[in-house]
């Protein structure tokens, strides 16, 4: 992937605010070119110690994605309030933008 797609990625979900989501899909869309598996994979890719906020990105159905951190990923949005439902869907009103 070219190092610009990967700053627009990290620089988009460093913007996301606590307790807000957003999808794989909606952060593409906002690069010039990524898709959204490609913000999937920058985000598997991150760096130990890298401090972006990865547990904010979700899928396009608004739940976490099936992967080994899933758990760690659904805790850590639960504490930053985010709810999911029985289905395990975020709200629609905690997407951003």
């Amino acid at each position: 992937m070219r190092t610009e797609l990967l700053e627009q990625i990290y620089t988009i979900v460093a913007q996301i605010p606590p307790g807000r989501v957003t999808t794989y899909g909606r952060v593409a869309k906002m690069t010039e070119g990524a898709t959204a598996r490609m913000v999937g994979s920058a985000m598997r890719h991150l760096p130990d110690g890298h401090g972006l906020p990865w547990h904010r990105v979700i899928a396009a159905d608004r739940k976490v994605a099936d992967h080994g951190g899933a758990a760690r990923q659904r805790d850590k949005l639960r504490a930053e309030g985010v709810l999911f439902d029985a289905n395990g869907r975020v709200d629609a009103t905690r997407l951003w933008p």
